[in-house]
């Protein structure tokens, strides 16, 4: 099964005067949707949107796995266990919150930020936080978050290139850049698929494409 979500369906949020645009795929903050909660271990997809000098300042996480991957621009991290990264596109970056970390995200740079942020519920809380960063991850290497049981895979596509969706229990699809066809479904920039059952099916780019595809054992 597989069910489309649109970009513009996603909820706004952010503080415009301070420089912050948010766009979630998921029930988020201010935005309560019963129905649209997580799908498998996914609690949150954010796209956000920082100015010049905006960001957001600590904040506490628990129990979540944070991914973070740049689209435009470098992200500065910040947290309380002493990690201070520069995050650029291709990049991934992993917080395990675990038991409790805080942390910060800035745009220090000239040019404006913009970066997806995705939430995972890990299958036990707790435990001691702990922080990865991957430099320039490859197409062909899938990025384990094991206390979720699941993987990221990042695909960049040529005009007409096609890719193999994984078969899994639950496959989670958001396109980054460009658009994509997805069996009878074409998917443009922020629309993403929630894939239950996924067997056989591809992904074919109408033109440069950037797509991350969550890959989880249950849903």
């Amino acid at each position: 099964m597989i069910s489309v979500r649109r970009g513009d369906e996603r909820y706004p949020g952010g503080d415009t005067d301070a420089g912050i645009e948010s766009l979630h795929a998921f029930s988020f903050g201010r935005f309560y949707d019963p129905d649209n909660l997580r799908f498998g271990p996914v609690l949150a997809c954010n796209e956000e949107r920082l100015a010049p000098g905006a960001g957001f300042d600590e904040h506490p996480h628990s129990h979540t796995e944070i991914l973070t991957w740049v689209i435009e621009g470098e992200l500065t991290h910040r947290d309380s266990a002493g990690h201070t990264t520069l995050v650029r596109p291709g990049d991934v970056q992993c917080l395990s919150a675990a038991g409790g970390v805080r942390h910060e995200e800035r745009n220090e740079g000239r040019a404006p930020l913009v970066f997806l942020q995705m939430w995972l519920a890990p299958a036990d809380p707790g435990g001691t936080p702990a922080y990865d960063i991957v430099r320039g991850i490859a197409d062909s290497t899938p990025y384990a978050v094991r206390p979720a049981a699941a993987a990221l895979h990042v695909r960049r596509l040529a005009a007409g290139e096609r890719t193999a969706v994984p078969d899994a229990p639950g496959v989670y699809v958001h396109v980054v850049r460009g658009r994509v066809r997805l069996a009878r479904e074409e998917l443009a920039p922020g629309d993403s698929a929630r894939i239950t059952g996924a067997a056989g099916l591809e992904l074919t780019a109408d033109g440069t494409a950037e797509v991350l595809l969550w890959e989880f054992a249950s849903v």
